[in-house]
């Protein structure tokens, strides 16, 4: 690790580095729930997306190539429901961030070939800074505010 322009901060980026780590975790993990809630469920009809039951998001997996979409469907609500909560936790981390990073990933390049870059246009920009936050945690786990450290006392 280099050496600080402002040594003097070293000792306030040491503290606050592993809030800032959970924050992040939690705000990931947490990013995933009103998506599902949203598609599965019929909440926020009015934030853009057609897509707000199961079935209308199995129809839409279909056709853009995820067969069978009720099979993808099922995965997303894994994901969603599941593997974000348990990354916000910060709870078996490392499968979390694992499986919501190859989630994110898949809309990301589903978003680029059907919508290009732009998140206001629906393209890859929103999946991919999550999918880029999410590849963070499989590598560096829930950190020390985490029920991985803080319950279990261990990580995977």
């Amino acid at each position: 690790m280099g050496s600080l322009a402002f040594p003097a901060l070293g000792a306030l980026y040491d503290t606050l580095a592993p809030l800032a780590q959970a924050l992040l975790r939690v705000l990931c993990g947490l990013a995933l729930v009103p998506h599902g809630l949203r598609a599965f469920f019929g909440f926020f009809p009015n934030s853009g997306s057609r897509i707000l039951t199961s079935e209308a998001l199995a129809r839409q997996l279909e056709r853009s190539g995820y067969r069978p979409g009720g099979f993808w469907a099922g995965v997303t609500a894994f994901v969603e429901f599941v593997c974000g909560p348990c990354l916000a936790l910060g709870l078996f981390t490392r499968p979390a961030a694992f499986l919501a990073f190859l989630f994110l990933l898949g809309a990301a390049v589903d978003h680029a070939r059907n919508d290009g870059y732009f998140w206001n246009k629906l393209g890859l920009e929103y999946p991919a800074l999550w999918a880029a936050i999410a590849l963070f945690f499989i590598f560096a786990g829930g950190g020390p505010y985490s029920l991985d450290r803080l319950w279990l006392g261990w990580e995977l």
